[in-house]
């Protein structure tokens, strides 16, 4: 049996994704959600949560190291001078340190303060993944692994996959040949490659801290090699060599805003989601995966 748990990342960052993904969880696409408790519409987020949990769709924590404001407060060592987070590239260098102790204790604080956060709204967290997947790195999983383990989450993400050609062929152009617009993206999706295989490996490297905890993780993991670039064909090939078991596919899904965005999560929606979006509501989805024999699920607790 093929079984998919479509996971929207992001929820919580910004009104438009937060629209965007209520549309997906309302076709009947996006089945699990993982919410980002320091976004800017995390209040908004939250008034749809108690309706989707009853309705089966599974909520997760999207663990957040690295933008907008930390949850708990004194930090030292993860925010800037400014208190915020240090963004992106500089937040993982620094989560690849290993012996540094007083950034172990104040990731674990950190996780546990998001956990807590969501957990005080009354919502019982499933699973557990990180925004631009930091829960896998050296500094963060153990105590990923053992937050998840104190508050019952029992399931962890890890998005451990391989580029098939499948999925990159189209991509496979010389450069040389390609005229300035498409180099450009050419030089962006190879970016986006190699950091998408860099993920793949901490990913590997990460999962033995899962033996003997009693948290699982799914059979399998697709959605690195397609951020930014999910089409229907894609969609469409990756359902065509899907693997019997759990396989979750991240998708981040949005809407595109009127204007230019405002604070740390800015860049969060854009016509990248607006498209994602479009694809996962596409009205042949469904038959597609109907005729493929995929059945959509949450995680395995919350199936009505």
């Amino acid at each position: 049996m093929k079984y998919l748990i479509v996971n929207a990342d992001d929820y919580g960052a910004d009104v438009c994704r937060n629209q965007g993904i209520a549309k997906a969880v309302a076709a009947g696409v996006v089945t699990s959600i993982s919410v980002l408790v320091n976004g800017l519409a995390f209040d908004d987020a939250l008034a749809r949560l108690p309706a989707w949990q009853g309705r089966g769709v599974s909520v997760g924590l999207h663990v957040n190291l690295s933008e907008g404001y930390p949850v708990c407060k004194g930090l030292a060592v993860l925010p800037d001078e400014h208190g915020c987070f240090r963004g992106k590239s500089s937040t993982h260098k620094l989560l690849m340190q290993k012996g540094n102790q007083e950034l172990e204790r104040e990731v674990a604080q950190e996780i546990e303060a998001q956990i807590g956060l969501l957990e005080s709204k009354g919502i019982k967290i499933i699973h557990l993944d990180g925004h631009q997947h930091v829960h896998v790195f050296p500094v963060v999983i153990g105590a990923a692994v053992r937050a998840a383990r104190r508050h019952g989450i029992t399931w962890l993400r890890i998005p451990e996959e391989t580029a098939t050609v499948a999925i990159i062929s189209d991509d496979s152009s010389c450069p040389d040949h390609l005229p300035d617009r498409g180099k450009a993206n050419y030089d962006h999706v190879e970016v986006l490659r190699r950091e998408a295989d860099i993920f793949s490996r901490l990913a590997a490297a990460a999962r033995p801290f899962l033996k003997g905890s009693g948290i699982r993780t799914t059979d399998h993991f697709r959605g690195l090699y397609l951020k930014s670039r999910l089409s229907f064909p894609r969609l469409e090939e990756l359902l065509n060599d899907l693997p019997a078991g759990i396989t979750e596919l991240m998708v981040h899904p949005g809407r595109a805003p009127a204007g230019p965005g405002q604070g740390p999560f800015a860049t969060f929606s854009n016509m990248d989601r607006e498209g994602e979006l479009d694809v996962l509501l596409d009205p042949i989805l469904l038959n597609i995966l109907k005729e493929k024999d995929v059945f959509l699920t949450p995680y395995p607790e919350t199936r009505p």
